[in-house]
């Protein structure tokens, strides 16, 4: 019966699962960091190419990448969007009004633009849909080194965050209750967030207050109740966000695409 019941609640974990956050953070940032070096088309679509190969491993349903992902891929032909109608203008013109200006080289620069925001924004979002923030934590304090105390901060700050919208709904209902939430839109909003500053402060402090009481801000070392692992899986991560980024690279200096941004 136990091991039935260990196999019903533990839910089995998935290769990407069991990567210390500290490496897919490092791997999303190696490969941002390469990517915004350049606006060119060629290194964006090898690099979003190689990617959408990967997360067809990573074990995500369709339905759960696309919901997490919505924002980007709604962010990318906005972004695309206003570099085609706002853009550096060169070569052939097609249209234009005013300060809209629809060119070769808007157009260009629009097809670029859309797919390093996909090629940057995706592989983010994908590698951090299953990071706990206490696994993050330890894994900044234990393998970064970074202070203590300031990593302890910033997870009690992260915790309270989904405590905002119980916050804002309440105070909306209490608002309402008493009479005060049927004026006009833009004064109701401004109240009410006012309300919610003013009671994350006072819970804020209160929070301070009894982490200091505890002894999270001491200055003698801490010890950690979960170790946080960085083995062969975790450089392995990296190896191939970095190797996506120098093959991207590679390919577009080969191809003379590469389109410096400093230069």
């Amino acid at each position: 019966m136990t091991a039935i019941a260990s196999t019903i609640t533990t839910p089995t974990l998935r290769a990407i699962d069991r990567v210390n956050p500290v490496a897919k953070l490092a791997a999303a940032l190696v490969l941002a960091a390469v990517l915004v070096l350049t606006i060119d088309w060629v290194s964006a679509a090898v690099a979003l190419g190689c990617e959408l190969v990967l997360f067809l491993f990573v074990g995500l349903s369709p339905r759960i990448f696309f919901s997490r992902t919505a924002l980007v891929w709604i962010a990318a032909p906005a972004t695309g969007l206003t570099t085609l109608l706002y853009g550096k203008a060169a070569g052939a013109e097609y249209w234009s009004f005013g300060l809209i200006q629809i060119t070769d080289g808007s157009i260009g620069l629009a097809i670029a633009t859309t797919l390093r925001v996909l090629a940057i924004g995706l592989p983010a979002v994908v590698l951090f849909i299953t990071v706990d923030p206490t696994d993050l934590a330890d894994g900044l304090a234990q393998v970064v080194r970074l202070p203590a105390r300031f990593v302890l901060g910033g997870l009690a700050g992260l915790r309270l965050v989904g405590l905002f919208i119980e916050d804002w709904r309440a105070l909306e209902l209490a608002r309402r209750a008493r009479g005060i939430a049927d004026g006009h839109v833009l004064r109701r909003l401004a109240g009410q967030a006012f309300a919610l500053l003013v009671l994350s402060i006072r819970r804020g402090s209160k929070l301070a207050t009894a982490m200091e009481a505890r002894g999270f801000g001491a200055p003698t070392p801490r010890t950690w109740a979960r170790p946080s692992p960085f083995g062969l899986r975790e450089w392995a991560l990296i190896a191939l966000g970095l190797g996506i980024a120098l093959l991207a690279a590679g390919v577009s200096i080969a191809t003379g695409s590469w389109n410096f941004v400093l230069a």
